[in-house]
């Protein structure tokens, strides 16, 4: 564990329990970063012009990581970017199933356009929320994040897969954003149609990188219409030629960004993901454990039977302010506080927060 914490100079200065908030760059990532920027100050034009292939390299790491298709994903700079682009490409008029206070970035952008939104609620009981508020409203599309900002209650992902057999012409569109990069995940068996993702938390990769990800019976219900040339092959192209996943990338992609995700990725894989996700669930596990004896948690992560590594304990502003003194960062969420568990994490911290929490 010391050797990996090494890698993240920010660790050495504080108790990091803010990933849900913002990831810790690895210092391998902003090496690389450090010499994609002198070649591009050294070489110019002649740097860029490998810029596609560089792109498609990213794109198949990527797929390959999430065991998607490199022709089912795109590179978007977050998750807000990608998902406007959906729903403008989305009929007017559906009707939309959202969870009650999910992320902002998945509720506005189809609260203030021309759907029809029911909502079910996000409690121990979500599933079964989702399920009545489906038989109840029969909506078109059922959008959530996988796992909820403000708790870290995380959805069934076999749930997903009887609700879609059930529903198959509702189309799944999540938020990945505070999921992927905590556990193994496969696009392919998932019932989700659409998964978009901002990277700069769980996958370390920092701001400015994400992708998108549309399974191919999915794209006859959606009608991006977001164009520009990168969207093209070539000069000579038509606008109508383009291919549908590209709708998601006009203009010029960056590849300090996107390369940035593509080292993330493969860091993760050199540490060994096996690995790493075991010691975020063991973790989290005895964290839960612990804020549960300590009369700390809501039921609606008392009693669910799995849960991530986002908690929000019960506690006001003076106890966050306690937090900080003691120098351990966290975030004032949902008239809580957030505390979150990445593989970087140690057992010692967890320790040292119960004991700041008893005091």
């Amino acid at each position: 564990m010391e050797e990996i914490r090494n890698h993240f100079p920010a660790l050495s200065s504080c108790t990091y329990l803010n990933t849900a908030s913002n990831g810790v760059i690895p210092r391998p990532i902003i090496a690389w970063r450090h010499q994609h920027d002198l070649n591009l100050m050294n070489h110019a034009s002649v740097f860029r012009d490998e810029h596609k292939r560089h792109i498609e390299q990213i794109r198949m790491t990527v797929a390959n990581f999430f065991d998607a298709s490199a022709t089912e994903t795109a590179l978007v700079p977050n998750f807000s970017f990608g998902i406007n682009t959906v729903l403008e490409g989305l009929p007017k008029g559906q009707k939309i199933l959202l969870l009650k206070n999910d992320y902002p970035s998945l509720g506005w952008p189809v609260e203030t356009r021309d759907f029809r939104v029911c909502y079910a609620e996000i409690d121990e009981n979500l599933e079964s929320n989702i399920e009545a508020a489906v038989a109840k409203h029969a909506p078109d599309i059922f959008m959530f994040s996988v796992v909820q900002w403000l708790n870290g209650i995380k959805i069934d992902l076999d749930f997903l897969k009887k609700l879609k057999s059930q529903n198959p012409n509702m189309l799944l569109i999540a938020d990945g954003t505070q999921y992927l990069g905590t556990e193994k995940f496969s696009f392919k068996d998932t019932a989700i149609d659409v998964l978009g993702a901002s990277a700069y938390k769980w996958l370390t990769a920092g701001y400015g990188n994400g992708f998108i990800m549309i399974k191919e019976a999915a794209r006859a219900r959606i009608f991006p219409k977001t164009l520009g040339f990168n969207s093209a092959e070539k000069f000579e192209s038509k606008p109508i030629e383009t291919a549908f996943m590209k709708h998601f990338e006009p203009g010029h992609q960056d590849t300090l960004n996107y390369g940035s995700l593509e080292q993330a990725i493969l860091f993760q894989q050199k540490l060994g993901v096996d690995k790493i996700y075991h010691a975020i669930a063991t973790l989290a596990e005895k964290a839960k454990n612990n804020f549960a004896e300590m009369g700390l948690l809501k039921k609606n992560t008392l009693l669910r039977e799995k849960h991530s590594s986002i908690f929000n304990l019960k506690g006001d502003m003076e106890l966050f302010q306690k937090l900080r003194d003691n120098n351990i960062i966290c975030s004032p969420r949902g008239g809580g506080i957030r505390v979150s568990f990445h593989y970087y994490n140690t057992e010692n911290e967890l320790e040292y927060l119960l004991t700041i929490l008893k005091r």
